[in-house]
C-alpha cells in the first residue's frame, strides 16, 4: 500500500498538509508543483489500497484521473475550497470541500483537526489575502501585533514562492519548501530560526518593486490592470502584487497579466470589500479557475483580452 500527499504548492497548500500530518503523521510520496500547476493527480497512478490526500486543487480540474483512482480502488480524501463541479458519492472517496470566499483550506483542515495548530492555518489565510479572517483568528488566539505581522509576512512569502511558470521559477521547489517547514510546530519559530523567510522577504522585496514601476491602466471605474513583462520576476510576483493592489485598494477588482509568447498569464483579484465573481470571469477562458475572491487564467490568447476585459467592465463597473 503506497500513500500520496497531493498538494497546492503555495501557502495554504503548504500550510494544510503541514497541520494535517502534524497531528496524524505518515510518510508519504509528495506531489506538488507552482501554484497554478492543479491538474496533479495526472502524476499519479494509485493501485487498488492506496491511500491519496488532496489539499488545495480543485476537484473539477481532476474529475478524470480521481474517477480512475476509484475504480482502481484507491482511498481518496479531499480539503479544498475551490469550484468543485459536482461531488462524486463514493465509499472510497471522503470530501472535506467548502467554498466559501472567507475560507481556505487550511481553515478547512483548521476545523477538522480542532484547532490543534491554528497558527499555520492563520498564515495560509493571510497567504490567501483573507487578511481580516485571519486577524480576527489571531486575535483570538491572543497573539500581539508583532506576532500578527510575522505570521502575515510568513504567508505572503510562502505563497509568493509558489508563482512562475515552472518550478525553475521559483526561489524554493514546493516540496524541498515543505520538508523544510515541517519540523517547526510553530510559525513563529521557523520565521526566527530559518534562513528561507529572510530569503523570500528580500527576493519578494525585489520583485514587488519592479513591479510597483509598472503603470496602473483604469479598465473601469471598478477595475484596474497591470501588464507586467515577460520575465521570470513578472511570474514570481504576480500573486502577490494583485494581493498588494488588492489590500492597498479594497474597493477595486484587479488584473495582473504576464507576457507570454502566445499571450498573457492573468492573476484575478475581485474586490476585498465584495469579494466575488473571479472565478466565474476566469472559468469564462479554457485555461482559467480559482475561487471567488481570487482566480486566473494560465494562457490567455492576445485575441481574447478584449473579451476579458469586456468580462471586467461588465463585472466591476463600479460607481
Amino acid at each position: 500500500m503506497a500513500f500520496y500527499d497531493i498538494f497546492n504548492g503555495d501557502a495554504d497548500g503548504i500550510c494544510a498538509l503541514h497541520q494535517l500530518r502534524l497531528v496524524q503523521p505518515r510518510r508519504a510520496a509528495l506531489v506538488t508543483g507552482v501554484k497554478r500547476d492543479i491538474r496533479l493527480l495526472r502524476n499519479v497512478t494509485p493501485a487498488s489500497g492506496d491511500e491519496l490526500t488532496v489539499l488545495d486543487i480543485s476537484l473539477d480540474a481532476n474529475r478524470a484521473p480521481l474517477s480512475e483512482a476509484l475504480r482502481a480502488n484507491a482511498r481518496v480524501c479531499w480539503f479544498d475550497h475551490h469550484h468543485p463541479g459536482e461531488i462524486p458519492h463514493h465509499p472510497g472517496f471522503e470530501a472535506h470541500i467548502d467554498t466559501d470566499p472567507q475560507t481556505c483550506t487550511s481553515l478547512i483542515v483548521d476545523r477538522h483537526l480542532g484547532g490543534r495548530h491554528r497558527a499555520w492555518a492563520i498564515v495560509a489565510a493571510f497567504g490567501d489575502n483573507l487578511d481580516a479572517v485571519a486577524r480576527k483568528r489571531a486575535h483570538a488566539m491572543g497573539l500581539g501585533e508583532a506576532e500578527i505581522r510575522i505570521l502575515r509576512e510568513l504567508g505572503v512569502y510562502l505563497n509568493y514562492n509558489a508563482y512562475g511558470e515552472s518550478v525553475a521559477d521559483l526561489r524554493f521547489a514546493p516540496d524541498e519548501l515543505y520538508t523544510r517547514l515541517h519540523p517547526y510546530a510553530d510559525p513563529l519559530a521557523f520565521a526566527r530560526e530559518s534562513t528561507e523567510f529572510e530569503t523570500l522577504r528580500r527576493a519578494l522585496a525585489e520583485d514587488l518593486e519592479r513591479a510597483a514601476a509598472v503603470p496602473v491602466e483604469q479598465i473601469s471605474a471598478g477595475c484596474a490592470m497591470v501588464v507586467l513583462p515577460e520575465q521570470a520576476w513578472s511570474r514570481r510576483v504576480i500573486g502577490a502584487f494583485a494581493n498588494r493592489l488588492a489590500q492597498d485598494f479594497p474597493s477595486r477588482a484587479h488584473a495582473v497579466l504576464v507576457r507570454r509568447a502566445d499571450g498573457f498569464m492573468v492573476s484575478l483579484r475581485a474586490p476585498v470589500s465584495r469579494p466575488t465573481g473571479a472565478d466565474m470571469i476566469a472559468r469564462a477562458f479554457s485555461s482559467g479557475g480559482g475561487r471567488e475572491g481570487a482566480a486566473g487564467v494560465d494562457a490567455l490568447p492576445e485575441a481574447e483580452l478584449p473579451r476579458l476585459l469586456e468580462e471586467l467592465r461588465r463585472s466591476y463597473p463600479g460607481r
